[in-house]
Order: C-alpha cells, then sequence, then structure tokens
C-alpha cells in the first residue's frame, strides 16, 4: 500500500482557516464597523461568529440562533435559541419570531444592527407564510431535501414560502445601519442564497448597508493547498466543481485521479443526491465517498476524504468519509440503494467525525494518489 498523507489533518487545516471566530475577527480587524446597538448571529457557525463579534463589542445585545448541540462556548451576553436542521422544527418558529421581535426594536434613527449569517440558517429560523404550519413547511423541506435539487433552487423555494427570508427580516428594520458579515455555503457566494437571503438587504433600504463574505470553499481550499504544500506534496488540482448529482460525480472524478497523475487533489462545492422515501443512514458526503470507493476498488495508490466542513453530513454525527482501494466490498450496492452508506461505512471504521466546526463552506474533497 503506498504510504498517504493525513487527510484529515489536511481537511482540518481547511476548515480551521474559515472557522467562524476567526473569519469574523480577521474581517473586524481588517475593516472596522461602527459599534452595533444588536447583534443578531443565525446559522451553524452562529456561536463561533459571534464569540469573535462579542469580543469586539462585549455590551452590544446579543441573539444567536443555532442547530441543536451547537451553542457550546456561546458569549455571556447572548441569547442563544438552537433549533432543527435540515428539517426545521418548533423551535426554528421561535426563532423566526424572535428574530423579527429584535430588529423591529432595534429602530432608533441611528441605530447600527450586526448581521451575522452562515449556512443552516434557512432551517434554523423561519416565519411562514400565514397559511403554513410547521408540518406543511417540514413536509416541503423534507421533499426538497431528497428531491436533488441544488442549494440555490431551494433557497427561492423557502424565499417563497418566508415571511423573513430574501431581505425581508431587514426590512423591518428602521435604523441607519446594517452591516452583514457571511460565511458562504453556495456557488457564487450571493448573499441572496446563503440562508435564503437573511441578511440580504431589501429592495432599495432604507439604510446604509454593508455586506462581506468573510469565508468561503475557496479560502478552505486554498489552506488545505498551503497545508500539503508545507509537507512537500505535489498539488495535482483544485477547483470548486463539486455541482452535480453523487451519481454523476463519482465516475468521473475517480476517473480525474486514475489518469490525472501522482500529487493531492482539493474539490470543493455541494453535491446533490436524490433520496427514496425512506433513506437509511447517511448524508451526501458519505454515499459519494461510497460511490468512490466502488470507483476505485483494488487500488493501492489512492486514498480519499469526502467531508462537510460544518462536521454534520445530512441527519448525522458523521461529516463524511475516508475511503481507499480496500474499502469497497459488493455489499455496498444494497447499502447505496438503500441510503445506508453511513451505516454501512461505519461498519468499516470508514466515518470521519469531528463535531461542530463553527463554519460551514460548503463540502471538501481530498484526494492523494501516490506516486
Amino acid at each position: 500500500m503506498t504510504a498517504h498523507p493525513d487527510l484529515r489533518a489536511l481537511w482540518q487545516a481547511g476548515v480551521d482557516a474559515v472557522s467562524g471566530e476567526t473569519s469574523v475577527a480577521r474581517a473586524l480587524r481588517v475593516r472596522p464597523v461602527p459599534r452595533p446597538d444588536l447583534i443578531l448571529a443565525v446559522g451553524k457557525a452562529a456561536t463561533a461568529m459571534a464569540r469573535a463579534a462579542c469580543a469586539e463589542f462585549p455590551e452590544t445585545p446579543t441573539l444567536i440562533v443555532t442547530k441543536h448541540g451547537h451553542a457550546a462556548g456561546a458569549p455571556v451576553q447572548a441569547q442563544v435559541i438552537e433549533a432543527g436542521h435540515p428539517v426545521p422544527d418548533e423551535a426554528s418558529l421561535r426563532a423566526g419570531r424572535a428574530l423579527l421581535d429584535r430588529v423591529r426594536a432595534c429602530g432608533g434613527g441611528s441605530a447600527h444592527l450586526l448581521m451575522l449569517v452562515s449556512g443552516g440558517a434557512s432551517a434554523l429560523a423561519e416565519y411562514p407564510v400565514d397559511d403554513m404550519g410547521l408540518d406543511a413547511l417540514a413536509a416541503r423541506t423534507r421533499a426538497l431535501l431528497g428531491s436533488g435539487a441544488d442549494i440555490a433552487t431551494m433557497n427561492t423555494v423557502r424565499r417563497g414560502l418566508s415571511r423573513i427570508k430574501g431581505g425581508k427580516l431587514l426590512a423591518a428594520f428602521a435604523g441607519a445601519r446594517v452591516t452583514t458579515l457571511a460565511i458562504s455555503d453556495v456557488e457564487g457566494d450571493s448573499l441572496a442564497v446563503i440562508g435564503s437571503g437573511l441578511g440580504d438587504a431589501p429592495d432599495a433600504p432604507r439604510f446604509a448597508f454593508d455586506a462581506r463574505i468573510v469565508a468561503s470553499n475557496a479560502i478552505a481550499r486554498q489552506a488545505v493547498v498551503a497545508a500539503g504544500q508545507a509537507q512537500g506534496l505535489h498539488v495535482a488540482r483544485t477547483a470548486e466543481t463539486l455541482y452535480d448529482d453523487i451519481t454523476a460525480l463519482a465516475p468521473r472524478i475517480a476517473a480525474d485521479l486514475i489518469t490525472g497523475g501522482p500529487g493531492l487533489t482539493v474539490l470543493g462545492g455541494e453535491p446533490t443526491v436524490i433520496l427514496p422515501d425512506r433513506p437509511g443512514r447517511g448524508g451526501r458526503n458519505q454515499a459519494l465517498a461510497l460511490l468512490l470507493a466502488r470507483e476505485i476498488a483494488g487500488r493501492s495508490d489512492l486514498r480519499i476524504l469526502v467531508a462537510g466542513t460544518d462536521g454534520s453530513d445530512g441527519p448525522t454525527d458523521a461529516a463524511g468519509a475516508i475511503v481507499d482501494g480496500g474499502t469497497w466490498d459488493t455489499s455496498g450496492d444494497a447499502a447505496l440503494a438503500a441510503a445506508d452508506a453511513g451505516t454501512w461505512l461505519d461498519a468499516r471504521g470508514a466515518l470521519l467525525r469531528s463535531g461542530p466546526t463553527g463554519t460551514n463552506v460548503m463540502d471538501l474533497l481530498i484526494a492523494y494518489r501516490g506516486g
């Protein structure tokens, strides 16, 4: 078996470079903002982002809305609401109302609102249109998640179902200034798509608006490349191309790895997956990893990591998986058909578990082919 670098350590270098705390602290240092009257942090990285903002502005009232289990280390001044992801729950509705109430109350003529937005916000905070209850909203979300639609398409639908997304939350702000700092988990880094536009301004806003992308998949990939080069590894390729169904991506990626020569390959993006009515355990990264294991079965020169930078892949406790030419056997076909890649990979010790990472810049695929 060819010796391989520690792919998990390379993945961690990418994650660390885009952590919410690091990214917000850097943004506020490079381009300071006036002291805000209110800080709202929403998303999987909300707690980490809020730590940096609250360190800079320790007396500013703060509300954090994040995923269940992602509130550890929250600043003492912050109120925290933990809510459901990827499917909204009752806490998500409570969070949506709380955000709108806070924005309306921060309406003094000179008020400054600091919005910190990261991926996951679409499910974590919602105030649905009048005729939609939680059950209908959750069912619609599950259908979207299993449809194979990309994030831009899903968030277009979500904006239409919401009274706070697509600039509608900030339309309720009557103050003077809004600053939005966002960690991008979408292709193209569009503020209108991140969190379904929760931190975006309405058309013709009445306030001064400054928006910045403070972390992205490109920054994470650059950090992985730098970490690999520091170890003397040749970088064969880096690109943001993981934008297709996993069944189409797997053979294409494997072919590129096999024909592209030795070295490190770093890819980013967010694949899609079509799920059966009763999926098993796993997420898109675990399923893609298992498909790739089948493609490279028997090879001693390839090792591949596929993992979400947020530390969670679908509704599981794993970020993804690490596979090589010895991972696959034909029982994996049944696991793929049942959308149960997570169970199969876990039984073989292939899952990557990191816990919450404090960021969310889509997924990373890191592969190494020996010489």
